[in-house]
């Protein structure tokens, strides 16, 4: 269908003259797509000839396509493989194809063929977001990269990848290195300045690409200049017979149509004039606007543009298809038409101006076909009427002649090519209506351009798929497939190639004739060229300005360094009211030319003037390269030349998360929920000591633990702590509440001094700490018969049990006091005694677990030990002695044969060791007839009194988590729950021979059940005040208490209480030092600020993780964690996602794995701490502890006012002072406040400020001053609602409220016609009669509204020179009334789920991506209805708040 031309016999030898390669020809050319090779490939003779002479020298070769170029190149690449592998040198190999398509196909081929790593690349798979990580890591894992030149240009250019590691490149379709084409420059710019250069391998089929070589000479001058820039010379085979026998040629033939028979004259000058309207009337409303924004000046261009292309698409169509086509390209054009919503009004209106054109011209269009726009064309007479009314074109006419021509039988596979995409959807449309075609099916490809009527690339492959697998008959395509796609069964021996000429058109005759010259000079030139004639004339570098970084080697020259600048404006921040763009101003004088290049006001800098240049073009790319240079120098670019910015655009928060596979971690992010880490504990040295390794004794630093009960006559024996370091007061004198099942009990810690122990008390001391914890919490015996080990008592050793340096301390029970004061107290050795002498006795009797053991009886006992007890009338015999059945209860016990420890709860007097055994609690069963049997068997202890009435016992128990009330947390008890039956409690019956009586008060016994928990909130205690000793922070009479650091250490799994989330609710503290990095950083704008302080070091950090409370009580398992020491290297291997890791519990090493997002929320709350207990000033300390540079220098503050001073007020000072009143405020510095209200957009109006970098102090400022303040109002609120009341005070849509409550809008400077209608519309909207509370709290504002607020509030604070407490009373009248937790709303889509979850509905949610917005629709099905909610918005949270809204609606 188009114009003969050279690229159009290109197109036909590429498409029409290959054949399948498992055909018995043999192989065809892979370019053309991945055909199977046989197992064992012969390659042809000339293909080995072109392979011996590419491994000699760089060659272009030149050979039609189905000659198997691409098989040269993997017999090259096999080769080179082969190389590297025996020398054990690892290189690149770099297959380089123009398009996508071509990419893709060579990818397939070569990875099938060649069995090496191969990797594809190309623009659409984010690679230009790709940092060095990423292409270290495909290079590693990949031997050959197939991709398009502009990958690869842009690689070396950011010196992501160098030619010196490249062994081999192969170019295809090398004829398109010309002029500015990435090849062209790949070469020249990186190849011909290379020290090692790669070998090249160029393939082609005509290695001219002009239209039409006038000679043999010129011919010869391209092929030259081609070797030239490739550094290859051609080589193309002489003898083609052997070539034509593989490579079949279609019949070429010219098909005539005849001139135009109906020039519908008048239906033409009609659709003229209605374009003329309907363009005069979108002049009009543009002229209408009463402030002519240049945002807006752009959208009626483009407006006015889209317009002329319709009509030129419709008039195209008309001329050259016929009426129905032009009708059906009306249609198309009425389907792609602009959607205006969500602009403003006149935009709305002048939008549709383009669709009432389209509507009128298919009106006209409708008028001129008589017979209707829904004629169909039938075989026969109707065809030559449709031609003579002008339905049809002669052309369109003949070429469905030519369709019919191929008639029913047999597959068909035609492409018609055609110079416009509208042409390929409109005929193929057509020719879907023609009744006598339908056997054939039909579609259209078209190129991924901008263009509104282009196809996406999945489409094209699809498409291309169906065409090859034959489900396609006739495919309609622009020259998107001109070169390198092959379509097997395409053609055949008897295919014929169709060239459509209009008859008596000498133009196309002769521009035919000009493309067989062509080729005739382009092959005879090529053949008789010497291959072995080196006459490679040196290639032309044209000496163009470049920079280079010297640490990375990127560079930028001129020629990139215009798409440098427009990238890194394209990264800065930026909404839907404004896109940063370079301004470029030109002065010309006396023929020389210089460029001024403006950057927009949020860059590094402003202003910049170039070098005098020859002419405008060259001016502006010497400017932009010395702003590449001073952008660099200044941070803005990084060593790679790529911007340095974090993305805070709308659309940039919408995809935040979404990152490129290339590269990516198999463990989730540091920070993140889903991801564990391993780490170690911190020893506490407050517990530390040397004295275990003294034999004269020591002196101990005291304190007293009392006890007492919420109820009335419930005893606890004290006890003391003996450690060698001294506590600080907040720790050494403090309360903790232990709540049990049906009561409290308050612990109260107080120093009693120092104390001195002598060597034997110390003994003895250790000896009964060992033994009591041991006997209620552990073993006393080790090994047993199942383990192979024999039974050992833990005392029969010298060195019963290996006392730590770092945990060394006594924990003692104490006398009652006789005495009403407090102070006096008194170790109860009698007590520990008992408990020495205990073990002393059992040591002796340890071989009761011998399987020939003998039942034996002490026949005395120490003396002093309960000797006033006995009752000679009425005695019972234990291991140790008689003693009066009538003074037995609550007697403390241990068991002999277990170690266990008991309290006697009676004496069973009706039962004895002869009695029938129910089973114990202590493991027996009812296998065994009587008491006397089950001891025997299972311990091998004859009784000695078997007669003897049988002791009832309480059990002892595991320590519980006493530091949580867990009926006040929700837990109810099993006790109040209905239907609940009192289990009996669970004792065990045991032989009082069996037993040791111990001299322990029962009281001590159960206050040893208080331990675990006390010892556990003391140690918390010990280490938060360690803590505190290290970070230091002595500011004047500044002191945190060790409570409120160990809140901050303390997570909610801890189950201490729910510590950390309350100090937390300061949210993210850092932004603390936010300050600092405005005032020491003002070249860099907002978001590049963001980045610098989300990636600031910090040092203490894995010392402060050892700190962390994760874990109730600490329950020790062997170490399994493969790390030999207690700390934990910093690894990624231990990291994992691994759901079945228990988190927070300890091995014997003091390993614990941690979720990692627990470690940024402890350093948040710990700074939350210091701000709590000493204001901004204890809070900046800790920041620098950490490692954050956060120190601010009074002068900097200075430095910023003194850049304010040079800004050029537009507000009068009439309007600031107003402006002031409604804050409430006088600003010393005008120009801080004239920065706070002016929107980026301003740019236009040469203005070199705005807002952003003021909006980012000022997010900030508000935060933490709003967070405080509900901090403190609201201390008895849930941590997870005080994070609710802040999310609904702190966010833009409230900011905007504000704005619009104390018309702050009209004092906003902006040049977007866009924002002003949405700030028009929005309060509009907040200002109706009829608006509620609930719609008021989700309008949608326009976020420059609530960012102006915020600036104000950074400028407040620079104004005031950093004082937060004058910003927070300027400010809480501004922002009143800040939500309570009564008047607080949830997000609409959280409160459609708690709701659904406590009613028991199920939610089906389906969000799609249409454009730039999303889809969201909600379903909820009732007992007997089901409820939809729809919602629309530009990222996939708005649209399911939307949709959850309208849900909430109906069900109200």
């Amino acid at each position: 269908m188009a114009s003969p031309r050279n690229d159009l016999k290109r197109s036909f030898d590429d498409m029409n003259s290959s054949r399948t390669e498992t055909g018995p020809r043999g192989t065809d050319d892979p370019a053309q797509g991945p055909p199977k090779i046989p197992k064992s490939f012969d390659p042809r003779s000339y293909q080995v000839k072109v392979y011996e002479v590419a491994m000699r020298r760089n060659t272009i070769a030149v050979l039609g396509t189905g000659s198997g170029k691409t098989m040269i190149a993997v017999m090259l690449i096999k080769d080179i493989a082969q190389s590297m592998r025996s020398s054990g040198e690892k290189k690149l190999m770099i297959f380089l194809a123009p398009t996508v398509h071509l990419v893709h196909q060579q990818y397939e081929f070569i990875s099938s063929h060649t069995g090496l790593q191969v990797g594809e690349y190309y623009g659409a798979k984010g690679i230009d977001e790709w940092n060095v990580k990423s292409w270290e890591k495909e290079i590693s894992e990949h031997d050959v990269l197939v991709m398009t030149p502009q990958i690869l240009l842009d690689a070396l250019r950011k010196a992501f990848l160098n030619l010196d590691t490249v062994s081999l490149m192969i170019i295809d379709e090398c004829h398109r290195t010309t002029k500015n084409h990435p090849y062209t420059k790949i070469m020249k710019e990186f190849y011909h300045k290379s020290s090692k250069k790669p070998k090249i391998f160029g393939m082609t089929a005509s290695p001219v690409s002009c239209k039409g070589v006038s000679s043999t000479v010129h011919c010869d001058g391209q092929i030259s200049e081609l070797e030239s820039i490739l550094d290859s010379q051609i080589y193309t085979v002489e003898d083609r017979t052997e070539i034509e026998g593989y490579v079949p040629s279609a019949k070429h033939i010219c098909w005539f149509f005849d001139q135009l028979l109906f020039s519908n004259a008048s239906l033409k000058e009609k659709m003229e004039a209605s374009w003329s309207k309907f363009d005069a009337s979108l002049l009009k409303l543009q002229g209408s606007l009463e402030n002519r924004f240049k945002d807006m000046d752009e959208k009626f261009k483009t407006l006015r543009k889209r317009l002329s292309n319709d009509h030129s698409k419709i008039m195209y169509c008309l001329d050259d298809l016929g009426l129905i086509c032009a009708n059906e390209a009306v249609k198309v054009c009425l389907e792609n038409a602009p959607n205006a919503k969500g602009e403003c009004d006149i935009y709305r209106e002048s939008s549709s101006q383009c669709r009432y054109y389209l509507e009128e011209v298919s009106q006209l269009i409708g008028d001129s076909l008589s017979l209707g726009d829904e004629f169909t064309l039938e075989a026969g007479a109707n065809w030559q009427s449709a031609l003579e009314m002008g339905y049809v074109t002669p052309k369109l006419y003949e070429l469905l002649q030519i369709f019919l021509s191929f008639g029913g039988a047999g597959p068909v596979l035609c492409l018609i090519f055609v110079n416009r995409i509208v042409t390929a959807k409109v005929i193929e449309r057509f020719v879907k209506r023609v009744s006598v075609l339908s056997h054939f099916t039909v579609s259209y490809i078209s190129g991924s351009n901008s263009s509104v009527d282009a196809l996406a690339p999945k489409v094209q492959k699809e498409t291309l798929e169906s065409f090859r697998s034959g489900k396609v008959n006739l495919l309609f395509a622009t020259d998107v497939v001109e070169e390198g796609i092959h379509v097997p069964n395409c053609s055949y021996d008897n295919s014929q190639y169709i060239i459509m000429l209009e008859r008596g058109n000498i133009k196309q005759r002769d521009q035919l004739y000009d493309i067989i010259r062509s080729e005739r000079s382009m092959i005879n030139t090529a053949i008789n060229r010497d291959p072995f004639e080196c006459n490679l004339k040196a290639c032309t570098l044209e000496e163009t300005g470049a920079y280079f970084v010297d640490i990375t080697g990127a560079s930028v020259s001129t020629d990139s360094s215009i798409s440098l600048i427009y990238r890194y404006c394209e990264k800065l921040p930026h909404d839907k009211y404004f896109t940063p763009k370079p301004d470029f101003q030109f002065l010309f004088s006396g023929g020389s030319c210089e460029c001024t290049l403006t950057l927009p006001p949020n860059a590094a800098f402003q202003t910049l003037v170039g070098p005098l240049s020859r002419n405008s073009h060259l001016a502006k790319q010497q400017v932009c390269l010395e702003a590449c240079k001073k952008l660099h120098q200044m941070g803005a670019l990084d060593d790679r030349l790529l911007p340095c910015i974090e993305q805070t655009s709308e659309k940039a928060a919408t995809s935040k998360g979404k990152e490129s596979s290339a590269g990516a971690s198999a463990v989730a992010g540091v920070g993140t929920t889903k991801r564990k880490e391993l780490h170690g504990t911190t020893s506490i040295r407050a517990l530390s000591g040397a004295w275990g390794e003294k034999t004269d004794g020591a002196i101990f630093e005291a304190y007293k633990f009392d006890f007492s009960s919420s109820i009335a006559g419930e005893f606890y024996s004290p006890f003391i702590l003996l450690i060698e370091c001294k506590l600080d007061d907040d720790v050494a004198y403090t309360e903790v509440d232990l709540y049990l099942l049906k009561k409290t009990v308050k612990v109260l810690v107080s120093s009693c001094g120092q104390v001195e122990v002598d060597s034997e008390q110390m003994m003895k001391a250790k000896c009964f700490q060992e033994f009591f914890f041991n006997g209620l919490y552990g073993r006393l015996f080790v090994g047993s018969k199942s383990s192979g080990r024999r039974r050992e008592f833990i005392f029969s050793k010298e060195a019963s049990l290996c006392w730590n340096p770092e945990y060394m301390y006594l924990l003692l029970p104490l006398e009652t006091s006789k005495t009403s004061s407090d102070d006096s107290w008194k170790i109860n050795w009698t007590a520990i005694s008992s408990c020495f002498d205990a073990v002393e006795i059992m040591k002796k009797e340890y071989s009761f677990g011998t399987e020939d053991s003998k039942s034996k009886t002490v026949s005395s006992f120490p003396s002093g030990t309960l000797a006033a007890e006995i009752d000679e009338d009425k005695k019972i015999r234990f291991a140790n002695g008689s003693f009066s059945a009538c003074k037995l209860k609550q007697v403390v016990v241990v068991a002999i044969h277990t170690g266990r420890i008991y309290s006697i709860f009676e004496v069973a007097s009706d039962v004895s060791a002869h009695s029938p055994f129910e089973g114990n609690a202590d493991g027996g069963s009812s296998k065994f007839s009587s008491y006397a049997e089950y001891f025997n068997k299972k311990y091998g202890i004859v009784l000695k009194y078997p007669g003897q009435p049988l002791l009832r016992l309480k059990q002892s128990h595991n320590p519980y988590n006493l530091l949580v009330n867990f009926v006040e947390k929700g837990r109810k008890s099993k006790a109040s729950q209905p239907g609940y039956v009192e289990k009996p409690l669970n004792h065990v019956y045991m032989p009082p021979e069996l037993l040791l009586i111990l001299d322990v008060p029962v009281y001590a016994m159960k206050a040893f059940y208080l331990l675990p928990s006390l010892l556990h909130r003391l140690e918390s205690l010990m280490l938060a005040s360690q803590l505190r000793a290290e970070i230091n922070c002595q500011i004047g009479n500044f002191h945190i208490p060790s409570s409120l650091i160990l809140e901050a250490l303390t997570t909610l799994r801890c189950l201490t209480i729910s510590f950390l989330n309350i100090p937390r609710s300061m949210k993210d503290n850092y932004q603390l030092s936010d300050h600092r990095l405005f005032l020491m950083q003002p070249c860099i704008n907002g978001g590049r600020t963001v980045s610098c302080r989300d990636t600031s070091g910090i040092v203490h950090l894995i010392h402060v993780v050892g700190l962390l409370r994760d874990s109730a009580l600490y329950s020790l398992c062997p170490c399994g964690c493969g790390v030999d020491t207690s700390e934990v290297p910093l690894d990624v291997k231990f990291s994992t996602e691994d759901p079945n890791i228990v988190v927070g519990k300890c091995c014997d090493r003091g390993h614990r794995w941690m979720g990692s997002k627990t470690i940024p929320d402890c350093l948040e709350a710990l700074i939350g701490a210091y701000y709590v207990s000493g204001g901004l000033i204890a809070a900046l300390h800790l920041i620098k502890w950490l490692g954050i540079d956060a120190e601010v220098e009074p002068s900097s503050v200075v430095e910023v006012i003194n850049g304010v001073y040079l800004h050029s007020l537009v507000l009068s000072t009439d309007e600031l002072a107003i402006l002031e009143s409604k804050i409430g405020y006088t600003f010393s510095v005008k120009g801080l406040l004239q920065e706070a209200v002016t929107h980026a957009s301003c740019q236009e109006q040469g203005l070199a400020y705005c807002y952003q970098r003021l909006e980012f102090l000022g997010d900030s400022v508000l935060d933490i001053l709003i967070t405080w303040y509900l901090y403190q109002s609201h201390a008895d609120v849930d941590p997870g609602e005080l994070t609710d009341l802040r999310s609904a005070s702190v966010n833009n849509e409230n900011f905007a409220q504000v704005a619009v409550r104390h018309n702050f809008e009209k004092h906003l400077q902006y040049c977007s016609s866009f924002l002003q209608s949405q700030i028009t519309e929005y309060v509009q909207s907040f200002n109706r009669p009829e608006i509620n509370t609930r719609d008021l709290q989700h309008m949608k504002g326009p976020k420059a509204l609530g960012d102006m607020v915020e600036s104000i509030a950074g400028a407040i604070l620079i104004d005031t020179e950093l004082n937060l407490d004058e910003v927070w009373r300027i400010f809480k009248p501004l922002l009143s009334p800040i939500v309570t937790p009564d008047k607080l709303e949830l997000p609409p889509w959280r409160e459609l789920n708690e709701l659904c979850d406590h009613l028991g509905y199920f939610l089906k949610e389906n969000c799609v991506n249409k454009g730039e917005t999303v889809h969201a629709e909600i379903r909820l099905l009732l007992d007997d209805v089901l409820l939809v909610g729809q919602g629309c918005e530009r990222c996939k949270k708005d649209a399911k708040g939307k949709a959850a809204l309208h849900l909430l609606k109906q069900l109200e």
